[in-house]
């Protein structure tokens, strides 16, 4: 109600403050604030707990939100180096992240969600999104890790980049994949990568832009130790941030890497490993490897690099920013019911996280 009537109040409202107390995400009060602000009014929020403005109102803190701040209304904090845009960016480019969400064994209400982010700007730092709710999983109760609307998905993303660039269409699209596993590689491959050239094709007969894919895994054991002490980073003496491995622990013919790309501040850092599915452009492995370096480093909320690139990262927290949406309106529903364990209807799971018009060119989810 408080967040309507400022609404109305102020039409050139570009963003709220808001205090929670106690847990701040974990307040009851999160998922409706999130769900009503970016679903029903198209309000950009920014909530921080209590704690933070009285007791741990140290600069690092104030940086960090005014980092977020900052993107949300439309602001750069940092960019990719001019070797990698000189090399890779020279012509539009758009880089995409994707990832889907799991409901927990005891959440039976909850459905899967899948989203997808991608790049609109030539620094590849402004990210728009899109989700869906996972239709087999609400159906067969299962964790189906393909992206099922992919194309529908992939059309409106790229009628976003259209509108950001003045009809503008990319000639490359990188797309980075987290949470699949080396045996959904082949289906993940077939379906989604078919999906989005289906989803170019329908855009502009002949519009066939060259596709990078690759997967990003953490859940693996493979950890590196520098063969020199002295060279290690921190009191653990991890790898510098920037190593790459691509030989003998890697695959003797597929196209895969691992990369260390941020500095490990406790025990012993974990690479993440990236897996070249399909490459139509053509990229030497270090030049993707070291655009993979630089994304890492082009992430709203940190000014350090981060342990995989910006757009898995952003993926992963429009999940949980779709979430928020799911769990406002079936909690509201399950107050009124005596059981918990029937799922709301598919259409009104869709309605759920739709968002307003004015927040699908805003990057609300970080």
């Amino acid at each position: 109600r408080l967040l309507t009537e400022e609404r109305r109040a102020l039409k050139d409202l570009q963003m709220v403050f808001v205090v929670l107390g106690g847990s701040g995400k974990n307040s009851p009060f999160y998922s409706p604030l999130k769900n009503v602000a970016e679903t029903d009014l198209g309000i950009v929020t920014q909530c921080v707990t209590d704690q933070s403005i009285t007791k741990r109102c140290n600069p690092a803190t104030i940086v960090n939100i005014l980092q977020k701040v900052n993107a949300k209304l439309g602001g750069i904090n940092n960019t990719l180096p001019q070797s990698v845009k000189a090399i890779v960016f020279q012509k539009p480019v758009m880089v995409m992240g994707a990832d889907v969400t799991h409901p927990a064994p005891t959440e039976m209400n909850k459905p899967s969600i899948a989203a997808v982010v991608a790049s609109v700007d030539r620094c590849a730092f402004r990210y728009i999104a899109a989700f869906r709710i996972q239709k087999q999983n609400t159906v067969a109760r299962a964790r189906i890790e393909i992206i099922e609307d992919m194309k529908a998905i992939a059309k409106e993303l790229l009628l976003g980049f259209f509108r950001a660039n003045n009809g503008v269409k990319p000639e490359k699209i990188i797309f980075y994949r987290d949470g699949v596993s080396e045996g959904q590689f082949s289906q993940v491959q077939q379906f989604e990568l078919g999906a989005l050239r289906a989803a170019c094709r329908e855009l502009e007969s002949g519009y066939e832009p060259g596709i990078t894919f690759l997967t990003v895994q953490k859940r693996h054991q493979t950890r590196f130790m520098p063969q020199n002490s002295r060279d290690g980073c921190g009191k653990a003496g991890n790898v510098p941030p920037g190593t790459v491995v691509d030989t003998t622990v890697t695959h003797p013919v597929d196209f895969d890497f691992f990369l260390c790309s941020h500095f490990g501040i406790q025990g012993t850092s974990r690479p993440a490993h990236y897996y070249v599915l399909w490459d139509d452009n053509d990229f030497k492995a270090d030049t993707l490897q070291r655009l993979t370096y630089s994304l890492c480093h082009t992430y709203a909320r940190c000014s350090r690099s981060v342990s995989i690139p910006t757009p898995v990262y952003y993926a992963h927290h429009a999940t949980k920013r779709a979430k928020c949406y799911v769990d406002a309106r079936t909690d509201s529903s399950d107050s009124g019911s005596s059981s918990n364990n029937s799922m709301l209807p598919t259409c009104l799971l869709d309605d759920a996280v739709k968002l307003a018009q004015v927040m699908e060119e805003k990057m609300f989810f970080i």
